[in-house]
């Protein structure tokens, strides 16, 4: 297991309650090695974004494994999970998240700040350095374009230097050229930093981009092989 980055065994995952809950991963085994690039594609209601969150450790399934960078999230409690997802993975999300309230630089430094690093700002300034926005890092979001943003959260992403990335819909929000200049950033900052990279998209032509494709359906996985780019 030393070189699977993620490797995800027996998985089963509902969601709601009572006559609403819904039945979404079912029986998912799956190994993501590290330093790899995987496309997790499929229908909508597939449950490509539910297997990355359970990835991320965002959801717990009711049964199964999940093991990420050698850890089993099963044994952590809440406030240890979080503690490990602070350090060890990266999520990229299509809608941003970004705190209206803070500039680009502190939305970036916050996950230090929650972390007790004492040189949060000057590894935030960095790091958006590092994706091009040296310029805006006293901008509030609602003062940059969504590919702005979309870079503000991928410097959030990355600023503690995780193993993993995981990126859901991540050019969803952006328009062709803006989410190209996106995807050659996330695919950069994987070559560069070493770092696994897993990304849901309905966008064949960037889930080609990757290792590998991995397509769910109906909460399964419906094929896994190497892209025909890679």
């Amino acid at each position: 297991m030393k070189d699977k980055a993620i490797a995800l065994h027996d998985v089963d995952l509902s969601l709601g309650r009572g006559a609403a809950r819904v039945h979404i991963l079912k029986g998912i085994s799956l190994n993501v090695d590290k330093g790899e690039a995987v496309g997790l594609v499929g229908p909508s209601g597939s449950g490509k974004s539910t297997l990355l969150m359970t990835m991320a450790g965002l959801e717990r399934p009711d049964s199964g494994k999940v093991i990420v960078d050698g850890t089993d999230l099963s044994g952590l409690d809440e406030d240890a999970l979080a503690r490990f997802r602070g350090r060890r993975i990266g999520i990229v999300f299509q809608s941003f998240h970004l705190v209206p309230t803070m500039t680009a630089l502190e939305n970036v430094a916050l996950p230090l700040e929650l972390a007790g690093k004492d040189d949060a700002f000057e590894r935030a300034e960095a790091e958006l350095q590092a994706v091009g926005l040296g310029s805006r890092l006293h901008h509030y979001p609602a003062q940059l374009s969504g590919g702005e943003q979309q870079r503000v959260a991928i410097a959030r992403a990355i600023v503690p230097n995780p193993a993993i990335l995981v990126a859901d819909e991540p050019t969803g929000n952006l328009d062709e050229n803006t989410g190209q200049s996106i995807v050659d950033l996330l695919f950069a900052l994987k070559r560069d930093r070493g770092a696994t990279l897993v990304l849901v998209t309905h966008d064949l032509n960037l889930a080609r981009l990757c290792d590998r494709m991995v397509r769910l359906r109906s909460g399964q996985v419906e094929a896994d092989a190497a892209s025909a780019v890679a």
